[in-house]
């Protein structure tokens, strides 16, 4: 019983561990380095708030418990057209 006491128990904090939101320059940060390594040359990445998003399809993640999005333009799509 003890261990399956202690197994609920490090479920739970492992859960509300990884629930923590992370700070939006952090997350800001790891996506601009996910489309680095995807060697995208032109771009623009944006932390705005909630009203700010005019277009849902640019949202890449999301910061500080929802209140504000991190939007992306890849910006080479653009000259090409």
């Amino acid at each position: 019983m003890k261990r399956f006491a202690l197994a609920v128990i490090c479920c739970a904090m492992a859960t509300s561990a990884l629930a923590a939101p992370k700070p939006c320059e952090e997350l800001k940060d790891e996506i601009e380095a996910k489309i680095q390594a995807n060697n995208v040359s032109s771009y623009t990445i944006e932390i705005v708030t909630n009203e700010e998003v005019h277009d849902e399809n640019m949202v890449v993640g999301s910061c500080e418990y929802g209140s504000k999005k991190i939007i992306y333009q890849n910006n080479d799509r653009q000259a090409s057209r």
